[in-house]
C-alpha cells in the first residue's frame, strides 16, 4: 500500500511573512481575521502572546502568504485589525514532498498523508477530520481512532 515518491524531491517556494503587534484588538476580531486571511489565500495564520510598550499584553500576528498576495494580505490587516504598520520580507519555505494514501481500518478508511524526503517517508498523520468523523460515529476517543490507524498500518512508517 505505498505510493512511489514524485520525481521531485521536495518544493522551495518563496513566500512572503508579515508581522503584526495588537494591544488592542478583542479576541471575537483576531478569530474573525484570522478565517477571513485564509479564506483569501493565506498559507498560514497564527498568534503569539508578546509583550509590548508599557508591559502591555498583546498578540503577534503572523501571515504566510505567496508574493502575489502580499497586497491583498496588507489590505485586509489594515482594514481589519487596530494595527499602524506591517512588517513584512522574504522567505523560502522548504516542504516535504506530500502524497496520500487510504488506510483501511477496523472503524473504517482513513486517509493519511505523508512526508517524504529524498524518497523516504519522514511523517506521516491521519486526517483530522476523517479520524473526527469516526470518533463520532463509533461513540470512542479520537486517540482510539488514530491507534486503530497504527494498528491498520503496523505501526511503522509507511
Amino acid at each position: 500500500m505505498r505510493n512511489t515518491p514524485p520525481p521531485h524531491e521536495h518544493i522551495d517556494t518563496d513566500m512572503i511573512k508579515l508581522e503584526v503587534n495588537l494591544d488592542d484588538t478583542t479576541g471575537e476580531w483576531l478569530g474573525y481575521v484570522l478565517d477571513l486571511l485564509f479564506e483569501h489565500g493565506a498559507n498560514d495564520v497564527y498568534y503569539t502572546p508578546i509583550y509590548m510598550k508599557k508591559n502591555r499584553p498583546g498578540v503577534l500576528l503572523q501571515v504566510l502568504c505567496s508574493v502575489e498576495l502580499l497586497d491583498k494580505m496588507k489590505e485586509l490587516i489594515f482594514r481589519e485589525t487596530t494595527t499602524l504598520g506591517i512588517r513584512y520580507y522574504p522567505l523560502t519555505v522548504h516542504r516535504l514532498e506530500r502524497s496520500f494514501i487510504k488506510v483501511a481500518t477496523e472503524l473504517g478508511e482513513v486517509t493519511v498523508k505523508i512526508g517524504s524526503y529524498q524518497g523516504q517517508v519522514m511523517q506521516w498523520a491521519p486526517e483530522y477530520e476523517e479520524c473526527k468523523r469516526l470518533a463520532q460515529q463509533h461513540q470512542l476517543p479520537l486517540k482510539a481512532v488514530y491507534d486503530a490507524v497504527r494498528r491498520a498500518q503496523g505501526n511503522n512508517r509507511l
